[in-house]
């Protein structure tokens, strides 16, 4: 399309806006990206990677425990939050700066400002007050975290972009919700020595999740001391000089010093004017795409957490990639969203690729479930009483493992080698084939012979 100033803009420099920017500018293309914050986007500026770093300083209060138990004497020791604070915004802001150097040495403009579309292919720069047209346009704003409008005293509360930047660590915090968010804030913060109450209204953590894996979760998070409160919701939130009280249904009540939502997040589509562009969303308020990534305007794409497929940050950078490869060099790519491994970094870690048992067993019908559960090496010899679980569900016709499941130490270290396994439809036997490597936990995917036989089955068999 000639007479434009670009031949692709990119509303949002996270991963996959930027994956896809910089492989688009690489070919010769005329790109500029627009970001309303910093470049990196949520992975990289209020999400995993610091998120990551919080995870890391809240497992050193646990590791100081463990060494004891292997003789070690660990003397006084004390988390300085502010110091964390200032280590970790130095590290986000390198990390942000490589993001905008990769952008410009690509040969990518990046623009420091918010864009909105005026028609289908032209962008105001809102905070510049100028306008930009382009042939194509890919749409990477993300998601943002969402809070109940219509809860009273919400307003007190904050979400995981506001916990990145407490002034000071509390004392104790209510964090509502049940899902990885809400649940690794839980163990970092209680990791931290934060009195921690986790507050759900379902009657377990981690919906969509292996069965399997939630009650293990539960159970080790009960032993570690982390309070977890199920089919609990709040009615009211209220400020205090106590502290924060949370109201909740049925005449309970909690006093901390914060309240964290964590209650699920929403594609981030406010004020970009897709109505002047023609983009149309789904009923949950994504930006609706076929398999190429492609909006209902055929000009305009979309990737990442906007479109509310699957919402994990390597997703959104294969699926920038593929819309750089169609549309930039004649490749047509699109991305497979099938066995994507995904990790939970609670306290243990929970790490799963493929379907869980009730998934295989609705599509696939019958199937053999390999189970183990044991204390590992590491902490038994420390006297501790933490428990792995690893599970794999295997269609029976073809012995295909279709799904695994593992919570305990290093367990998203593990996944991403299963995940090659799993992908490519190895079977169980297989797997058996491989030699373990000892003594590792990881040894125990490839040492599970019998087939796991459920108590109330086998009292009826």
């Amino acid at each position: 399309m000639s007479g434009v100033d670009y031949d692709l803009f990119v509303i949002g420099a996270g991963s996959g806006g930027v994956r896809a920017a910089r492989l688009a500018a690489l070919s010769g293309a005329r790109v500029a990206v627009a970001e309303e914050h910093r470049p990196g986007g949520t992975c990289v500026i209020r999400g995993c990677v610091p998120k990551k770093f919080m995870v890391y300083a809240s497992e050193f209060a646990d590791h100081f425990r463990l060494a004891e138990g292997y003789g070690w004497t660990v003397g006084e020791r004390s988390f300085d939050w502010p110091a964390f604070l200032s280590l970790k915004d130095v590290e986000i802001a390198r990390l942000s700066g490589i993001y905008a150097a990769n952008l410009i040495k690509a040969g990518a403009d990046l623009i420091e400002d918010k864009a909105r579309f005026v028609d289908p292919h032209t962008l105001e720069l809102v905070g510049q007050g100028r306008r930009v047209t382009a042939a194509k346009i890919l749409i990477a704003t993300g998601g943002r975290p969402k809070t109940p409008d219509d809860l009273p005293g919400v307003e007190h509360a904050i979400t995981s972009n506001e916990a990145f930047h407490l002034p000071e660590l509390p004392r104790s915090i209510v964090i509502v919700g049940g899902g990885y968010i809400a649940v690794e804030f839980a163990c970092i913060f209680h990791g931290l020595g934060v009195d921690t109450t986790l507050v759900y209204r379902g009657a377990n953590i981690l919906r969509g999740f292996d069965e399997d894996v939630r009650s293990h979760l539960a159970d080790e998070l009960h032993k570690k001391g982390l309070r977890v409160m199920l089919s609990a919701q709040h009615e009211s939130l209220e400020k205090t000089d106590q502290g924060l009280v949370s109201h909740l249904r049925g005449g309970g009540r909690l006093v901390s010093d914060q309240v964290m939502f964590a209650t699920g997040r929403a594609p981030y589509v406010e004020g970009l004017g897709l109505e002047a562009a023609g983009v149309r969303l789904t009923d949950s308020g994504a930006i609706a795409v076929d398999d190429y990534s492609r909006t209902s305007a055929p000009h305009i794409w979309a990737v990442g957490d906007v479109t509310d497929r699957v919402n994990l940050t390597p997703v959104a950078i294969r699926e920038g990639a593929a819309f750089a490869q169609t549309e930039f060099y004649g490749r047509p790519t699109r991305f497979d969203h099938d066995s994507i491994a995904t990790a939970v970094f609670s306290q243990p870690q929970i790490a799963c690729v493929g379907l869980t048992e009730a998934e295989a067993r609705r599509s696939l019908g019958a199937v053999d479930i390999y189970r183990t559960a044991f204390r590992p090496m590491k902490t038994i010899f420390a006297g501790r009483e933490d428990r792995v679980l690893m599970k794999l569900v295997v269609e029976r016709a073809t012995d295909r493992v279709v799904g695994c499941h593992i919570v305990g130490p290093d367990s998203a270290e593990m996944i991403q080698l299963a995940a090659i396994a799993v992908k490519a439809g190895l079977t169980k036997g297989q797997w058996d084939a491989t030699c373990a490597v000892h003594p590792t936990l990881a040894e125990e995917l490839v040492t599970m012979r019998d087939a796991y036989v459920p108590p109330e089955v086998g009292m009826t068999a």
